[in-house]
């Protein structure tokens, strides 16, 4: 018997005590290490203040949260092909490793360039994190028992959403801003510890040949969303839409998109498989939660905005109206086992998703100015739809592919969720903002009223124009919510070909 045939197996289901007691060390290091890429999406924002105070950089202090973005999310399809190829163990070890350097080094920087650079080095182990812990709680767990680890990363991650910006303002407020990379140390340590001792993965069968690296596609996969994601995370803020280097990114990224194409189909096992797009369940899992990418930036990024200058809250009640869905999303995620255990993945997702439209197109007809109530409410229901859309369709997809497809097939799903993000903030950020200068006068943007809010209440004539914003952005991330149902209805199979695992 191998080290393997000890420790924790894909898929068990009737394992000793000891088992047992190794999958449980390991799912909390899955919670610690998802707590670390949580947090850390939401940590950062409110010490900007005493970052720029401190280092200086206030015109480029965005790209502390974009660079992060971006190293995660062109990472994620890296690490998923060599989780399938050397296993998830190492590529979690080596992940958490470079995001602990990271964090050490981002409280070393002395000047925004030094921590912008090593917010980087962050995210290329955060995307390591992310893709990695969604894979592996598939393989500890049996299908029917999946939603319950799913469950609690859920929680883990709304409780971040939560507690991460209140943190963040704690630390700056009463240590030092560096505090919130140091305390990522002795989470990340005892998560690695965790991993390293009790995470045995089984002894798989050697083919008898040297595992073959698509370095040329990583690198050019890398290269392609780095650019491209550059192009939109920074058009229409440092530079306009038709300026020189916004043509030119897009120029390069459509270059290096042939170049890919071309790379990953002579390769002998490609970090872009075809076969993720050529099968219908991950094709239409990958739009489908690309959409809901898309639609999540409505509340996320404008809601707060919409709190504070429509109904007047405070930053931290605005945040309040936006975190109730974090309540509503894991609970209903939890319990979507019963409902995809009669109705299947597909139409589970369907009904989540439906719902969503609903919702997202009810929240411009609230009444001006209204309650908090009112759209807290809207966060509550659209909480419980999402978590019954997305849940479902990660389940689903994962239980089609075996352990060798598996990492692939989730970075796939993960990549495409983080792009429609992206993608989000552009078209959000420019409707938002072309709503703004149409209803005053030309002038003014969304950044202009933020800023304003500080300085006290925006003037009656701007509080409108900011409500007819907010609602544009909810009426278009009610089509994403209606482009995702109709790639399930037209694109997803009516049964998701799943794999049976003993105990499934």
């Amino acid at each position: 018997m191998g080290q393997g045939d000890t420790g924790i197996r894909a898929a068990a289901t009737e394992q000793p005590a000891a088992s047992r007691s190794r999958r449980g060390a390991v799912v909390a290091a899955l919670m610690l290490s998802m707590a670390l890429a949580a947090l850390d999406s939401t940590i950062v924002s409110t010490a900007v203040p005493q970052i720029v105070g401190d280092l200086g950089g206030f015109s480029v202090f965005s790209w502390l949260f974009s660079g992060y973005l971006l190293a995660v999310t062109v990472t994620l399809p890296v690490y998923g092909k060599l989780s399938d190829t050397f296993g998830r163990k190492p590529v979690l070890v080596a992940g958490a490793a470079v995001f602990l350097l990271g964090s050490l080094l981002c409280a070393t920087a002395w000047n925004m360039a030094a921590l912008i650079a090593f917010r980087i080095v962050q995210g290329l182990g955060g995307g390591a994190l992310q893709g990695t812990v969604q894979t592996l709680a598939a393989d500890l767990y049996p299908l029917k028992e999946r939603p319950k680890i799913q469950a609690k990363l859920s929680t883990v991650w709304a409780t971040s959403a939560i507690a991460g910006p209140s943190l963040g303002g704690v630390l700056a407020a009463y240590a030092d801003w560096r505090w919130i990379f140091l305390i990522n140390l002795p989470i990340g340590a005892l998560a690695l510890w965790l991993i390293v001792r009790h995470l045995h993965e089984p002894v798989r069968e050697s083919s008898g040949r040297r595992p073959r690296i698509d370095w040329a596609g990583a690198l050019a996969v890398f290269a392609c969303g780095g650019v491209l994601l550059t192009a939109l995370v920074q058009g229409g803020v440092a530079w306009d839409w038709l300026s020189a280097p916004s043509l030119a990114l897009f120029g390069t990224g459509l270059a290096l998109i042939g170049a890919v194409v071309v790379i990953e189909r002579r390769a002998a096992e490609p970090i872009i498989p075809g076969w993720v797009w050529r099968r219908r369940t991950i094709a239409a899992v990958n739009l489908a939660l690309g959409a809901l990418g898309l639609l999540m930036v409505a509340p996320t990024v404008f809601l707060p905005t919409y709190a504070q200058a429509v109904l007047g809250l405070a930053p931290v009640a605005a945040g309040f109206v936006l975190s109730v869905w974090t309540l509503s999303w894991p609970v209903s995620a939890a319990l979507s086992q019963h409902v995809y255990g009669r109705i299947g993945f597909r139409n589970t997702a369907m009904l989540g998703i439906a719902a969503a439209t609903l919702i997202l197109l009810a929240f411009p007809f609230l009444p001006y100015p209204g309650e908090p109530w009112q759209p807290a409410l809207l966060m509550l229901l659209l909480g419980g739809a999402l978590g019954l859309f997305q849940l479902p369709l990660i389940i689903g997809v994962q239980s089609t592919v075996g352990w060798e497809e598996r990492g692939t097939t989730t970075a796939s799903v993960l990549f495409c969720r983080q792009t429609g993000q992206t993608i989000g903030a552009t078209l959000f950020g420019a409707i938002a903002n072309g709503v703004l200068a149409a209803r005053l006068g030309g002038a003014g943007d969304l950044d202009a009223v933020t800023r304003a809010l500080d300085s006290g209440a925006p003037a009656e004539h701007v509080r409108h124009a900011v409500a007819d914003a907010v609602h544009a952005v909810y009426l278009g991330a009610a089509g994403a919510a209606a482009l995702a149902f109709l790639v399930l209805l037209f694109v997803a199979p009516r049964r998701f070909p799943v794999i049976k695992n003993p105990g499934d």
